[in-house]
């Protein structure tokens, strides 16, 4: 059956992409936006930085598997906390999506905050909104590419700075700097540095809106999330509309008209290029930028503020708003409980694990003084960032011996050190054939790492 093609003038099935020129917002919304991309900026950049005892202070050494968080080492043990703390983002997108809408999108997504950055790169080397849609549309020339180039030599430049600061956080940046100048870069070093510059360049330079609009999942099930007393930034028909151009301070009752000019700067500073007055889109991000434009508009206009603001649902009917719900109680709850319990386990985490193998090739055996025997493996991981001796001893039977071949038990920082044990015990001391018995593991200059863990003394049971 022959595929009949979509008529390009009556709802074609692509629509080429039509580049967007956003025009830079000024006023309380666009202060605290700056703040927060500079903040979240500095850290990821600053972070490999910091020093903790003579190591980077947050460094995920693969190799090695450690993790190292400040004062804190983690180890592949520890992957509840991984597992917890995705459990906590998790719940907190649903907490701040239900009562604030968008506003990660707005103020700290990643692809926000860098395409902040290359788009103010950009204005810095072409110009303003109009200067820049000129340039693009001005024939090839010396000038222009003089312009371009510039432009992508910085890009490529950051991109690649952003680059090495992630290797930075898996290889130590001191040591990835010297490598680099060096050219002892290792292979996987080389292929993760250049491929999230490409990503940063490609997603922040040329991508921009449509990795929010066509890439990200966030942006189709938000509404999942959405009630109508979650805060979105929407804008009053019912004092705007019917819109229309006026001169500065006439009174719209006077001209059968509503506040909006119809200026189209809402239109403008929108990043993703949607109008706000359309209704809420899921292209919006709830960056506040045409809040800000509208507002300023309706201070030179000497009209209120407020024509778009941020609103629910149901303010914008008429009708009671309830943003404290119980959807909001309930999500606050479990996220400071889970945040609760998360600190407190990790205040109480003890840096020293202990395993415990049995020998399951020999049930037990009698030695020449007539006491019953097992043979244990025991495995000693200190996750300590210090070398410690340990104190090793068992319980659980009456007169239970503890032999080992290694008189002094010292495990360096970081090191799995494996010994073998063996349990002696009288056999007229043993209530049953199979006996709990408890090995207890103590550093001898660090008495808050102790350990105990269970295993079974078999023997032939009472006779």
């Amino acid at each position: 059956m022959p595929v009949q093609q979509a008529d390009n003038n009556d709802n074609p099935l692509y629509v080429a992409h039509q580049k967007i020129y956003p025009r830079v917002a000024s006023g309380r919304f666009a202060r605290l936006r700056v703040l927060s991309i500079l903040t979240l900026l500095g850290i990821y950049y600053v972070t490999p930085l910091l020093q903790w005892n003579d190591r980077q202070a947050i460094l995920f050494d693969l190799p090695a598997r450690k993790f190292y968080l400040f004062g804190l080492t983690l180890w592949p043990q520890d992957f509840i906390y991984l597992a917890a703390l995705l459990i906590l983002a998790g719940l907190s997108l649903f907490f701040f999506t239900a009562l604030l809408g968008r506003v990660w999108c707005g103020y700290a997504c990643p692809q926000t905050v860098w395409t902040e950055a290359y788009l103010w790169m950009e204005r810095k080397i072409e110009g303003n909104r109009s200067k820049r849609m000129k340039l693009d549309k001005a024939p090839t020339s010396a000038s222009k590419i003089r312009i371009k180039l510039l432009k992508h030599t910085i890009w490529i430049t950051f991109s690649l700075w952003t680059g090495f600061t992630f290797v930075a956080y898996f290889t130590p940046i001191n040591e990835l700097a010297n490598n680099l100048f060096t050219g002892n870069l290792g292979p996987w070093e080389m292929f993760w540095i250049l491929f999230y510059s490409l990503a940063t360049y490609g997603n922040a330079g040329f991508m921009r809106e449509q990795v929010c609009m066509y890439m990200c999942p966030y942006a189709r099930f938000q509404s999942a999330m959405f009630d109508s007393d979650t805060l979105i930034v929407a804008y009053h028909p019912e004092r705007g509309d019917p819109r229309g151009s006026r001169r500065r301070g006439t009174d719209p009752k006077e001209v059968g008209l509503g506040d909006c000019i119809d200026c189209n700067l809402c239109v403008q500073v929108c990043p993703t290029g949607i109008d706000i007055r359309d209704g809420l889109q899921y292209e919006c991000i709830a960056c506040s930028a045409c809040i800000d434009a509208c507002d300023e508009i309706m201070d030179k206009m000497k009209y209120p503020r407020g024509l778009i603001d941020y609103t629910t649902e149901n303010s914008a009917r008429g009708e009671p708003q309830h943003i404290l719900r119980p959807r909001i109680l309930v999500y606050a709850t479990i996220l400071l409980v889970l945040c609760g319990l998360l600190l407190t386990h990790i205040s109480q985490r003890i840096a020293l694990d202990l395993d415990v193998i049995r020998d399951r090739n020999t049930l037990y055996r009698e030695t020449r003084d007539g006491l019953i025997e097992n043979v244990y493996t025991l495995k000693i991981l200190n996750m300590d960032s210090s070398s410690h001796q340990y104190s090793l001893w068992a319980d659980g039977i009456d007169g239970l011996k503890l032999v080992s071949d290694q008189p002094e038990l010292i495990v360096e920082a970081g090191a799995v050190y494996e010994t073998v044990v063996r349990l002696q015990a009288d056999e007229f001391n043993m209530e049953e054939r199979s006996v709990p018995v408890r090995f207890h593991l103590q550093a001898i200059e660090a008495n808050h790492l102790t350990i105990v863990e269970e295993a079974r003394f078999v023997g032939p049971g009472k006779k």
